[in-house]
């Protein structure tokens, strides 16, 4: 059967994406960030997940505003990443795991889950920056992946609550796998921003800490809010939590914290990383 090992979760700003290419890794207003996937990289090294489910939020590369899906899952081959405009290296494709998509899919279909399925998908940083940053050095991640795509930008916006179901039969479609997959899941974007309008530049770190302390031991508690209030709290942007909650889902309740790391400002935005690993894992 596959094991799911654990959880990362990290913030996606194109902004990191520019900072791996010109190499400011150790740049003094980067460096608080890069820093704190030191632990992360020990942690995969020892792991050695060869799937990652990713839970992330399209920006118009794939969807649009015509044709914007609840939840999209990726069951292509591969998935290949293109320009978007900020000036951004484009990277290769990456490989993904058809055969467990389909499973994934299944999975949901079956739990009332009504998922666009995608046999091609275009990935964007918040896709691509993640995996930069969790095998940093260039190439292709040594991973092969399964998105699932939500939309945290035309409402109406799905629920906390919805999302966390998302995720809590997501991850048993991976423990119920019948194949040897080693998984990490993966949820990316925020914490809280806002790049528009009167509260352009917002950032609520009450809030943020808040967040990061409630998603390992208590996920109810951010499903008990609305998508409009996390919207009040973190920002129009900050609403992409909601790829958080979901993978937080996939994990179960038998986890462990391994690290965490939060840091202000990052192209205006509140970045954060944090670490779980399940007790599988841990027995293993």
């Amino acid at each position: 059967m596959a094991q799911l090992l654990g959880g990362l979760f990290t913030s996606h700003v194109p902004a990191i994406g520019g900072a791996i290419a010109k190499g400011l890794q150790q740049d003094p207003y980067w460096r608080p960030f890069f820093d704190g996937f030191a632990p992360v990289h020990r942690w995969l090294a020892a792991a050695r997940p060869d799937t990652v489910v990713m839970f992330y939020n399209d920006h118009g590369l794939n969807f649009f505003l015509d044709k914007m899906p609840t939840f999209a899952v990726g069951a292509a081959a591969a998935y290949r990443n293109a320009d978007e405009g900020w000036g951004l290296p484009v990277q290769g494709n990456v490989d993904g795991d058809p055969a467990l998509s389909w499973h994934v899919i299944e999975t949901l279909v079956d739990h009332e889950f009504d998922v666009t399925t995608c046999q091609e998908m275009l990935v964007d940083h918040a896709f691509v920056v993640p995996l930069q940053l969790a095998w940093p050095g260039g190439g292709k991640p040594p991973v092969k992946v399964v998105p699932i795509a939500i939309n945290t930008v035309q409402h109406p916006l799905p629920s906390p609550k919805r999302c966390l179901a998302l995720g809590r039969a997501v991850g048993e479609a991976i423990r119920s796998w019948p194949g040897n997959a080693r998984v990490v899941v993966f949820g990316t974007g925020g914490l809280s921003h806002q790049l528009e309008g009167e509260r352009a530049g917002f950032i609520n770190k009450a809030y943020d800490l808040g967040c990061l302390d409630a998603l390992g031991p208590d996920p109810d508690a951010l499903a008990r809010q609305s998508a409009l209030d996390i919207v009040e709290q973190a920002g129009s942007q900050g609403v992409e939590l909601l790829n958080w909650i979901a993978a937080r889902g996939a994990l179960g309740d038998d986890i462990r914290e391994v690290t965490r790391n939060y840091h202000i400002p990052i192209s205006n935005t509140a970045a954060a990383t944090m670490l779980f690993e399940t007790r599988a894992l841990a027995l293993a």
